[in-house]
């Protein structure tokens, strides 16, 4: 069923000319009337992969043909193994085999990994061309699709390799996750608990209190989840759309957890289960660099485990697990000049980015990960 407008909750992107709304509410997939007042083109391009196409593909190729003449759809393989070079070879494959013209307007409709690799193609097709998130995890709903991030990845790198590049518009549509495979759904709750520690503690607060209502997918809940934890991070793009410094904040967890999705394969771990943990680690330095207390961090530990999620790091090296994490962290984009950067919490509510020891690194590492 299409929503009410005025059941559909509008969090705007203001970035000047490049400004944009995310939608919020149930039933906007095949709704028509989300889709108004885009880009028209003869073609658009559906990305999608070979899980989520099935469920969706369909309602949004009807409500596309309303406005564009021919909707084609793409299928890609799922997992975040499949977001490389040969993937997005294959996007550019079906622009230029069916003539699209830079008018065509993309549709990214799947997880984090369709929504970069399809803002990437975006991006990069005739040096740009418009495309729409339309995101179908609760992942990429709170972080991925919002704020115009899109990347590959590299073997010696996660998002190695990518540009910033703004979308249309997002489409949060909220019945998507009652499909949603559990460990997917404890994924994303990772990415919405880093928005407390980071910049609302009564949004931790709640959090801690909704966790229930959260994990048994209450349509309120989940409302009001995604809706604040849009607001903040709209509230961060908005003032540093290219991360030159505030965005980076964002990236609360990212460097020990994109340490471990390298260590162990991509695919291994879900990028929410490895942000999870990498939270614990970045809270426990927080801590060890005298910033927090010890209540906080296990406050946070707490929580990330009653989301379903890994508290405890894997070993990455059965010889020198943490020298193993140096090494891949040293590969972060927010690294210079070989210094690791770290995004800590600086006091409850407000993060900030610097670096550490690499003998206290090591200190946190062998104390969150699994002994050999």
């Amino acid at each position: 069923m299409a929503p009410a407008s005025s059941d559909v909750q509008r969090v705007p992107i203001d970035l000047g000319e490049r400004s944009y709304p995310i939608l919020i509410a149930s039933g906007l997939i095949g709704d028509a009337q989300t889709y108004a007042d885009l880009p028209r083109a003869q073609t658009a391009l559906i990305v999608s992969n070979t899980t989520v196409a099935p469920l969706y593909a369909q309602a949004l190729q009807t409500a596309l043909a309303s406005y564009y003449p021919r909707v084609l759809l793409l299928s890609l393989p799922d997992g975040e193994s499949h977001k490389d070079w040969p993937n997005l070879q294959r996007i550019f494959d079906v622009l230029l085999e069916h003539g699209c013209d830079r008018k065509t307007v993309l549709f990214a409709l799947g997880g984090g990994v369709v929504g970069d690799i399809t803002g990437f193609a975006a991006a990069s097709y005739m040096r740009g061309v418009p495309f729409v998130q339309v995101p179908t995890t609760l992942l990429a709903q709170v972080d991925s699709s919002v704020g115009g991030k899109t990347a590959i990845n590299h073997p010696l790198g996660k998002n190695m390799i990518g540009a910033f590049y703004q979308p249309a518009r997002v489409v949060c549509d909220l019945d998507v996750l009652t499909s949603l495979p559990a460990r997917e759904l404890s994924a994303g709750l990772a990415e919405i608990i880093k928005y407390g520690p980071i910049a609302d503690m009564g949004f931790l607060d709640w959090i801690e209190s909704h966790m229930p209502e959260l994990l048994e997918r209450e349509p309120r809940a989940l409302g009001v989840a995604v809706r604040r934890s849009c607001e903040i991070k709209a509230g961060v793009v908005g003032l540093d759309e290219r991360e030159a410094g505030l965005r980076a904040i964002l990236n609360f967890g990212h460097t020990f957890g994109h340490a471990i999705e390298a260590g162990l394969g991509y695919g291994q771990w879900l990028h929410g289960e490895a942000v999870g943990c990498g939270m614990v680690m970045a809270a426990l330095l927080s801590e060890r660099l005298g910033l927090i207390d010890a209540a906080l961090v296990a406050r946070i530990r707490r929580l990330v485990q009653a989301a379903g999620l890994p508290v405890v790091g894997p070993q990455l090296s059965p010889t020198d697990n943490a020298g193993r994490y140096l090494e891949l962290m040293r590969l972060d984009k927010k690294s210079e000049a070989g210094q690791i950067k770290f995004v800590v919490i600086e006091a409850p509510g407000r993060a900030g980015v610097r670096g550490a020891p690499d003998a206290l690194v090591r200190e946190v590492i062998d104390a969150c990960c699994v002994p050999a």
